[in-house]
């Protein structure tokens, strides 16, 4: 048994013992789509085997801003180092200079840098309150729930711009410019996994704000600053008990866990404002079921007894195992793309490696070295890959063909191939087994002169 969070969970190792007689190929080969993947994608006109061009631009984009930085010369106000972080990249306007505008969140001027610590050369988020600088992990392409789903100056107006009991418009509908309920529920169980977890380990969260939780890729949320409260109210009269207050806190984390909430259901931060909580409540009993409702009514509402996140698992209910088949979907997709690059390495090092031989001008003074030899059933061996025209004479381009041709080269498989001059003269059958000792012994030669001796390299 194991005891996770105050839950014990009983289990028994059933992993099933190795299987005998097991037979696998002794060449690289791409299997087919899995079919509980392939359905849930959309049918493409031919087999891919790169990733889908969502995820490989989500992973670019990603890419760049890890590796973004400034021009120092344009932004002199960015320090060159911070300790041991350097390359300081600004997440966020920087403030201006004069500035007397303070933080809302923690009542001091912030900045927000990306920076690479020396000692590791990780990428990581620096937090700045204008006296102290807060380390976190970096999540490129992260923007805050505000900036996602609170920037629409018009969502206000249902609150502002309305009385009560005044209809001179439609009401705020799901999938017409409120937020669709599972994605609300998806956030939920996110956000009560991570208080969940805090709570477990005695400490309190203290910044469930918008503005500090980041979402990634499409859905997934973390949550920034943790630990920036602790320190700046620190009190040294309580250092003999520092979590003194800590049961404090945590019910103000479930309270402001209830105030993210009804802004999401409202699509409106002034839903929050507690001259606009029966309107804001109008509108969630309207538009969502009673379970969002209630969850949100036992969060903001006074209880005559300590409350806990554990008391809301009931409100999710089923819903969880909805989202945690989401992300298993999601896991089995991402998986599967990358499948299709796991061997992209290797096909690379061989394209690589054949192209330092092929029409190598000159070799220890032989300019004819790369057109005799084991180099010339090389070249055949490249133009066969590359070069081939259809009937009309025109291009025979076909991926599936390189990829199964390097394959089979680099397992040195028995199967015979026809190589072919230029001139069609000659016709030269080989199998890919002789190919793989040619082309090896030919870029040992290589790796050889290149080191001066006759050490071999791979």
């Amino acid at each position: 048994k194991e005891t996770v969070g105050g839950t014990t969970y009983f289990y028994t190792d059933t992993t099933p013992a190795p299987l005998t007689g097991m037979v696998f190929p002794n060449y690289h080969i791409y299997p087919p789509t899995a079919p509980h993947v392939a359905y849930m994608q959309p049918k493409a006109n031919a087999p891919s085997f790169f990733m889908a061009d969502e995820l490989r631009q989500e992973l670019i984009n990603r890419h760049l801003i890890t590796m973004a930085q400034i021009d120092q010369a344009d932004m002199p106000a960015v320090p060159t180092e911070v300790d041991s972080y350097h390359s300081l990249f600004p997440l966020e306007p920087l403030p201006p200079p004069n500035r007397i505008q303070k933080s809302s969140n923690f009542g001091y001027i912030t900045s927000c840098y990306k920076a690479v610590n020396s000692k590791d050369d990780l990428p990581y988020c620096l937090r700045r309150i204008h006296a102290l600088v807060f380390a976190y992990d970096f999540h490129a392409g992260g923007e805050t729930m505000m900036s996602r789903h609170f920037n629409d100056p018009n969502s206000d107006a249902y609150f502002t711009k309305r009385k009560w009991g005044q209809h001179d418009g439609p009401l705020p509908r799901q999938h017409a410019g409120l937020l669709p309920e599972s994605l609300i529920w998806a956030y939920i169980v996110q956000l009560s996994s991570a208080l969940r977890t805090i709570h477990t380990a005695g400490l309190a969260c203290r910044v469930m704000d918008p503005t500090k939780i980041l979402i990634t890729s499409k859905t997934r949320l973390r949550v920034n600053c943790v630990g920036v409260f602790d320190v700046l109210t620190f009190d040294n009269s309580q250092n003999n008990n520092p979590l003194a207050l800590m049961a404090q806190y945590q019910q103000a984390d479930l309270i402001s866990l209830g105030k993210v909430v009804l802004a999401l259901a409202c699509n409106s931060l002034a839903g929050i404002q507690r001259e606009n909580l029966q309107k804001a409540m109008e509108l969630v009993t309207i538009n969502y079921s009673s379970d969002l409702k209630n969850l949100i009514l036992y969060l903001l509402t006074d209880q005559n007894r300590m409350r806990s996140v554990n008391d809301i698992m009931p409100m999710i209910g089923a819903r969880f195992y909805t989202q945690l088949d989401a992300a298993q979907m999601r896991n089995d997709v991402i998986e599967e793309d990358l499948a299709k690059e796991v061997q992209n390495g290797r096909l690379f090092r061989l394209l690589a490696k054949l192209g330092t031989i092929n029409e190598r001008p000159e070799f220890q003074k032989d300019p004819t070295w790369s057109e005799t030899g084991d180099r010339y059933l090389l070249k055949l061996f490249r133009d066969h890959l590359f070069h081939q025209v259809t009937e009309a004479g025109a291009p025979w381009i076909d991926l599936s063909h390189i990829i199964s041709c390097l394959n089979k080269l680099d397992a040195g498989v028995p199967e015979k191939i026809s190589l072919i001059s230029r001139d069609e003269k000659s016709v030269l059958v080989v199998t890919y087994s002789d190919l793989k000792r040619c082309f090896e012994n030919t870029f040992q030669e290589l790796i050889a002169a290149a080191n001066g001796n006759d050490r071999n390299s791979n």
